[in-house]
Formats: structure tokens, C-alpha cells, sequence
């Protein structure tokens, strides 16, 4: 081991003597760097030998060649970088790979070599640390997309992108983000590929030209073809158009994809619901240059996606559909555009999906979703009797998770469009009927607060154990009367049953002795 050691050292000799000779480093600092690397050597040649000395060692010798760019910038001595840097860069590529063949399961450790490679631009290097790291974690696409990513923006080699990417495909034949990411690659390949030609041609130089069917994006849809062989579902479609969309040169390649979508994927809502949007990316023409002709043409734009949704809900009348048609109202509402005809809308598809769903109870469960969201929105922009009839059919929902999301919407439009005395009333009517939800609670809590005289007292009579806890708390507070505490804990402990018993009385243990 001595031997070893020995030979490591005398081989770092050279690159102290350079610090030593251009003035970075004093006699003294080489001798004491030195002595560092000697023992740290050691460590890493001991019988058991732990990840962390070898991260000790490396983040030494990081430390050193940070410290020589510092001293480089300041003396301004910028010469013999082969002798010095190159050489201490050698040594923690050659510690990073004992490291690694030591622990090849420790992708973290993979990772800041990568990261190290980078810092330092050892673009050949770390091409062999992809590969290698690649070999033992084949299973990780994430890593596969890091290392093609890596050939071509850090190398500049699409060729070995490509390859990689082929390979990723071998073993994850399904996964969506290789797919797109090999997707994106051939589009980014193509259009720099674009940007050199239109270069080579403004400086009139007569050189090669670049093949017009990979500038224009061929290579990319032959990804997108075997991608969509291999893949169903329009959410895949869209992602790759989404992508597609980034780049000015595909406007072929967009139209062939959403004629794929229309002509696949009728039954998914997402299909209506990119479809519909579409009629909002419509360019204003010159004529509508005014505030007046701009909104006058949002608004039939608006109106077409309404058609678009319509259409779609005659012969896809799911809870997607109804959800994508009314978060599209919602969201245009926000904006503050044709108002009192989005609210009519809005209030239509709530009046007849509420329909549907008396007309289906036992449907009840597969509608949850788009029953909180309508609720959500709904209480955000009217105050009317259809919104009353919404919330007391969701309150007698069988569907727990509905019941319960409900009690909170409702108690917050209460507050809302009434005040304290609204809230106040609404909250007396429904905190007896299960199921009940924390939020609940804790909302009529910071309703109670916002009054100038507040009584938490007809809040907490069905709560859960944390807000008696609660309750115990703003008694003790500076506005509360802390006699009352015991009579709390009483009424707490008759009303709490099984294991909400044993865990109010530990964390009100924990309250008296002062740890909580």
C-alpha cells in the first residue's frame, strides 16, 4: 500500500513544482498540499475504505483548482494549464472512476462526475462516463435522454444523440418522454441545420448543401410515426404537436398531426378540447386594428369554440367533456370578455349537467370531479338561485368526497355574498351532517376571527381532536379565558370515540408540559 501511495505522490511532484515556479503557490502552500494528499491517499488504501473519503479526497482537489482560477485572474499568469490544471483534472477523473466502480448503484455519484465534466469541459471524458454510467443503469430513460442531450449540446454530435436515443428505444420501446425527447432532438438538428445553410448563403459561399428533407423536419416525423405506433392517446398526440409548434418550419408536420387527431382520437375530450381552442389563435387582420373590431372578433372566435364544445358534447357526453367545455367558460370569464353571454353559458352547462346527473344516480361517483370543479368556479361569479340548486344536490351527494368539498365551497360563497350572518347560519345548518371535512372547521374558525367579537364556542362541537386542541389554545391566548380550559377538555373528551380519544389526550399532555 505504501508503495502505492508513494508512486501517486511523486507523480503530482511536477504540477507543485510548476505552481511553486510561476508564483501561484507559495513554498510553504505546496509543502502543506503535500502532507493534504498524502494522507488523503492513504485513506483511500485503508482495509475499509468509505464513499465519503473518497468525496473528501475529490472535493479537495476541487478546492485546489478553483483556488488556482482565483490566483490565475488575479496575477494574470494564464500559461502551462497542461502542466497544472490538466493534470489535477487527470487525478479526479481517475478518483471519480474508483469511486464509481466501487458503488455503481450510486447514481448521485455518476451525476457529479457528469456535473464535474461539465464544469471543467472534459467533453471526451464525459462522454465515456455516459456510456459507462449507461451500461450499469440501462433502466433509466431519464439518464438515456441526459446523455443524448449531452451529445448534442455539449458536443455538438447529433449523429451520437440519435444513437443513443435508438438505444433508449430498445429498452423502453414505450415510454413517452424518449419519444419526445428524441422528437425534439430531430427538430432541433433540423433547424440549426437551417440557420447554417441560411447562413452559408448571405456570405455567397459555395459549399454543400444540406439535405431539404432534413431541414424540413422528415426525420422528426418519422420519430413521430413509430412514437404514435407504439403509443396511443391523444395526451401523447398533443404533447408532440405542442412540441412541433415551437419551430417555424412544421407547419406540415402540425397539420399531420392534427389530422391524426381528428381522425383517431373523436372520442377523447382532450381532441374537442384543443380543437375548440384552436378558433381563439385566429391573426386579427388589419381591419380590426381598433379596440372595437378586436373585440368584436374575440368575440366570435369566443362564440365559435362554444360551437366547437357544443358539437363535441353530442356525441361525447362525458364528465371530461363538461369539464374541459366549463373551464374554458370560467377561464374566459376571467379575462373579462363578453361577460353576461359567457355566464349564461356557464350557467346552461351547469343547469343541464345537473340534470344528467339526476337523471343518473348511480353515475354519481364517475361525475365527483367535474362537480367540485363547477362549484369551484361557479361561486366565483354568481350569487344566483341556480348555484343554490347546485350546492344542495351536491350536499346530499352519496359520494363522500363531494359532500364533504361542497360544506366548504358553500360555506365560503355564504360568506361571501352575505357575510358573518350568512356564514354564520349556513354553518349552524351543515355541521351536524356527516361527513365533514378539517377545512371546514378551520374556515368558520377564521370567519369567527374576522369579527371584532369572535366566539369559537358553537365551532368546535363536532370537530376533530387537533382543533379542540385549537380551542384549548385561544382560550389560554390573550383574548381568551383560560377557566374555561376544563370544561373544554371534558366536552372534548365525551365527543371524541376510539382512536381521535387517545390522540387528544397525548398532544394535550404534550400542551401542558410545554412541548407544544
Amino acid at each position: 500500500m505504501a508503495e502505492i501511495v508513494q508512486q501517486r505522490i511523486e507523480n503530482r511532484i511536477p504540477e507543485l513544482e510548476q505552481l511553486e515556479r510561476v508564483g501561484l503557490f507559495s513554498k510553504k502552500e505546496v509543502k502543506s498540499m503535500l502532507k493534504r494528499a498524502t494522507a488523503l491517499e492513504y485513506k483511500l488504501h485503508r482495509l475499509i475504505i468509505t464513499k465519503v473519503d473518497f468525496i473528501a479526497y475529490i472535493q479537495y482537489e476541487i478546492n485546489v483548482l478553483e483556488l488556482i482560477k482565483k490566483r490565475r485572474s488575479r496575477i494574470g499568469y494564464q500559461f502551462k494549464r497542461e502542466e497544472i490544471e490538466y493534470s489535477i483534472i487527470s487525478r479526479i477523473n481517475s478518483i471519480f472512476r474508483r469511486a464509481t466502480t466501487k458503488w455503481k448503484d450510486d447514481v448521485q455519484l455518476w451525476l457529479s462526475h457528469i456535473a464535474f465534466c461539465k464544469k471543467w469541459n472534459t467533453k471526451v471524458q464525459l462522454s465515456k462516463v455516459f456510456s459507462s454510467m449507461l451500461a450499469i443503469h440501462p433502466e433509466k430513460p431519464a439518464l438515456w435522454i441526459m446523455a443524448a442531450k449531452s451529445e448534442l449540446e455539449d458536443r455538438n454530435m447529433s449523429e451520437s444523440a440519435r444513437h443513443l436515443f435508438l438505444r433508449a428505444l430498445r429498452f423502453h420501446p414505450e415510454s413517452k418522454k424518449v419519444y419526445q425527447e428524441y422528437f425534439r432532438m430531430e427538430l432541433l438538428h433540423a433547424e440549426k441545420l437551417r440557420k447554417q445553410q441560411k447562413e452559408l448563403e448571405q456570405a455567397e459561399m459555395d459549399v454543400y448543401e444540406f439535405s431539404p428533407e432534413i431541414m424540413s423536419g422528415k426525420l422528426a416525423e418519422l420519430v413521430y410515426r413509430d412514437a404514435t405506433g407504439k403509443i396511443q392517446g391523444a395526451d401523447f398526440i398533443l404533447s408532440l404537436l405542442t412540441i412541433a409548434a415551437i419551430f417555424d418550419f412544421t407547419k406540415e408536420l402540425q397539420d399531420t398531426i392534427i389530422q391524426d387527431l381528428q381522425s383517431k382520437y373523436t372520442d377523447d375530450s382532450l381532441t374537442w378540447d384543443f380543437m375548440a381552442k384552436r378558433e381563439l389563435e385566429a391573426t386579427v387582420g388589419e381591419e380590426l386594428q381598433t379596440a372595437k373590431g378586436r373585440a368584436s372578433d374575440i368575440a366570435r372566435r369566443e362564440e365559435r369554440c362554444c360551437q366547437v364544445y357544443e358539437e363535441g358534447l353530442k356525441s361525447l357526453n362525458t364528465e371530461a367533456m363538461w369539464a374541459c367545455y366549463v373551464s374554458f367558460c370560467l377561464e374566459r370569464f376571467k379575462r373579462k370578455t363578453n361577460v353576461q353571454e359567457l355566464k349564461e353559458k356557464v350557467s346552461i352547462s351547469n343547469r343541464d349537467y345537473n340534470s344528467d346527473l339526476i337523471g343518473q344516480k348511480t353515475n354519481m361517483c364517475k361525475h365527483r370531479h367535474i362537480s367540485l370543479h363547477t362549484m369551484s368556479g361557479w361561486m366565483r361569479i354568481s350569487c344566483n338561485s341556480s348555484f343554490l340548486l347546485c350546492s344542495q344536490r351536491g350536499l346530499l351527494s352519496v359520494v363522500p368526497a363531494v359532500s364533504m368539498e361542497i360544506k366548504e365551497k358553500y360555506l365560503d360563497w355564504s360568506y361571501r355574498a352575505g357575510g358573518y350572518k350568512k356564514a354564520r347560519k349556513t354553518f349552524t345548518s351543515l355541521h351536524e351532517s356527516r361527513p365533514f371535512s378539517k377545512a371546514f372547521f378551520t374556515r368558520m374558525i377564521q370567519v369567527e376571527k374576522n369579527q371584532l367579537r369572535w366566539s369559537l364556542r358553537t365551532v368546535y362541537g363536532f370537530s376533530p381532536p387537533d382543533l379542540w386542541l385549537e380551542y384549548i389554545r385561544e382560550e389560554l391566548g390573550p383574548s381568551g379565558q383560560p377557566e374555561n380550559c376544563g370544561m373544554i377538555h371534558w366536552r372534548a373528551m365525551k365527543m371524541l370515540e376510539g382512536e381521535s380519544v387517545e390522540r387528544f389526550t397525548a398532544q394535550y399532555t404534550l400542551l401542558q408540559t410545554g412541548h407544544i
